[in-house]
């Protein structure tokens, strides 16, 4: 990440109570899932603005100006990613720069800066642009290999990353609120779970067909005991009642799909999978939007790869007639 050169009032170390510090008000306000995504956007900003000196903990927020956080958003864009080595996505800057936005809103409602520092410090043009879509939707074929795989392991890891892998792609669960699911969410009578999604918002997702299967065969070797929906699975197949971490999601996935021998597969693949076949299916993006649990039709757009498989066929329409001798 590159750096501006350090200066003084910002490169000093800030200490305050939790309760008085505007970067842990903010976390705090925002679900478990969404904190690390934005105390790691904000770790760059500290980096940035501190000509990284002090962490995001211990950056002074209250001080910074407008020269401050215009200098912050230029730096961002000239950041080439260590993990891509490729210009930051707008998107990834855009979010820094919200993060910024309020964490500086919190040091005004704690009486660390005036309304008009304030104004004038998140007063940022959102960056412009976009980048290919990420992830795509699995084939038919793959999301049947998937399940043969899990279901040729007959320990209970089988049925329990069935479970997973079937909240994903029949219900649009994140990895989060898979995890997050207690035994209770689960009403089979109803064929519902309750998903307690980002914001803290609550919704009621159905379960039907295969997912709605692969539930009553986990309750069965899980038990009925209070606590989460799916459980650790050690080696030699023994079940371990607690909750497994988000992590713990994306190795499923990651183990599942090498088995599978599915290339370029993500956990988040499970949910575009499931918008996808929903729109494919003509259901309105404003009722796919409200089972995904999006805040605006306008981002269950941004999981719609149908737009792939017309691209190709329109393609192979073109019809070069040329032929290896």
């Amino acid at each position: 990440m590159n750096e501006l050169p350090a200066t003084s009032p910002l490169s000093e170390p800030f200490e305050r109570p939790p309760d008085r510090n505007p970067r842990r008000v903010y976390l705090a306000r925002l679900a478990l899932g969404s904190r690390p995504t934005m105390a790691e956007a904000l770790e760059s900003v500290a980096r940035i603005a501190s000509g990284g000196q002090v962490d995001a903990d211990r950056l002074p927020w209250q001080r910074l100006r407008y020269q401050h956080t215009q200098a912050v958003r230029a730096v961002l864009m000239e950041t080439v990613s260590g993990r891509t080595g490729k210009p930051l996505a707008p998107s990834t800057i855009n979010k820094a720069l919200s993060a910024l936005r309020c964490v500086l809103r919190e040091a005004w409602r704690l009486g660390l800066m005036s309304a008009e520092d304030l104004a004038r410090a998140t007063d940022l043009a959102p960056v412009r642009g976009s980048v290919p879509l990420r992830g795509r939707a699995l084939e038919a074929h793959e999301v049947v290999r998937l399940f043969q795989v899990c279901m040729a392991d007959r320990t209970p890891a089988g049925l329990r990353d069935a479970v997973i892998l079937a909240l994903g792609l029949g219900g649009g669960l994140r990895r989060a609120e898979i995890v997050g699911l207690d035994l209770v969410d689960v009403d089979l009578g109803r064929e519902v779970v309750r998903v307690h999604g980002k914001g803290r918002k609550v919704r009621e997702v159905p379960v039907k067909g295969g997912t709605l299967e692969a539930l009553r065969a986990w309750l069965v070797v899980r038990g009925g005991e209070p606590g989460p929906l799916v459980y650790p699975v050690r080696k030699g197949g023994r079940v371990v009642p607690g909750r497994l971490a988000s992590q713990a999601v994306l190795r499923v996935c990651e183990k599942r799909g090498r088995q599978a021998g599915l290339a370029d597969f993500g956990a988040h693949d499970l949910r575009r999978t499931y918008i996808s076949t929903l729109l494919s299916r003509g259901v309105d993006r404003s009722v796919a939007s409200d089972l995904a649990g999006h805040s605006s039709p306008n981002t269950t757009r941004r999981y719609d790869r149908r737009g792939e498989t017309a691209r190709h066929a329109a393609a192979e329409a073109a019809g070069v007639p040329f032929e290896r001798s």
